[in-house]
């Protein structure tokens, strides 16, 4: 049925190059849970795909192909694809205005300069979905932004990775059994992580 099913998209950019980016955990964070799961994404029509069945819901993870920007193209294709109702859409992704390993769950808002997220209220004419923001910093020069989210993490946070992905995905799960604001109180919780420096 519809009202239990849930659309799960985590941003990011394709290619071996944006892999392990800042930009990209979106994906880190899909990757984490398919590889937890068991789960093969597949190739399909604007983005690869999993599917992970758990007590009776089926969470649909997407990692869309159509580059950042134009995320809005995929999340709408795949909504209507799977007859997801819009509050159970959920978006995972980067920002650069919160600590590295904050995390930030709301259910709605504005785009807060993340062109993801932009393209995505553009596409779906609405900011009413629910979305998580992962912190990665801003510890950047002015004007070198687009690098620094292109940038790799450094090694220490490297480390801190696995611990971040899990309460992310264990954060959408309890938004699904539980409810928002149980999950909203989980994962706003302020967690002690590495302090944000350069890669080399």
């Amino acid at each position: 049925m519809a009202d239990k099913s849930y659309l799960v998209a985590g941003l990011g950019n394709i290619g071996p190059e944006y892999a392990a980016t800042r930009h990209n955990i979106g994906f880190i964070v899909l990757d984490a849970w398919a590889q937890a799961s068991n789960l093969e994404f597949l190739p399909k029509r604007y983005g690869a795909v999993a599917t992970d069945s758990i007590k009776g819901r089926q969470f649909h993870l997407l990692k869309p192909s159509t580059y950042m920007n134009l995320s809005g193209s995929a999340v709408r294709y795949w909504m209507n694809e799977l007859e997801i109702l819009p509050e159970n859409l959920i978006v995972v992704c980067d920002d650069i205005n919160l600590p590295f390993g904050t995390i930030r769950m709301r259910m709605s808002g504005s785009d807060g300069g993340h062109n993801g997220l932009w393209d995505i209220e553009e596409t779906l004419m609405t900011r009413q979905y629910a979305r998580i923001r992962v912190g990665v910093g801003h510890d950047f020069a002015d004007g070198s932004q687009i690098d620094f989210v292109l940038g790799h993490f450094a090694p220490e946070q490297l480390a801190e990775l696995h611990s971040i992905t899990d309460r992310v995905v264990s954060g959408i799960k309890t938004w699904a059994f539980v409810g928002a604001q149980k999950a909203m109180t989980e994962l706003n919780t302020r967690h002690e992580t590495v302090e944000n420096t350069p890669s080399q």
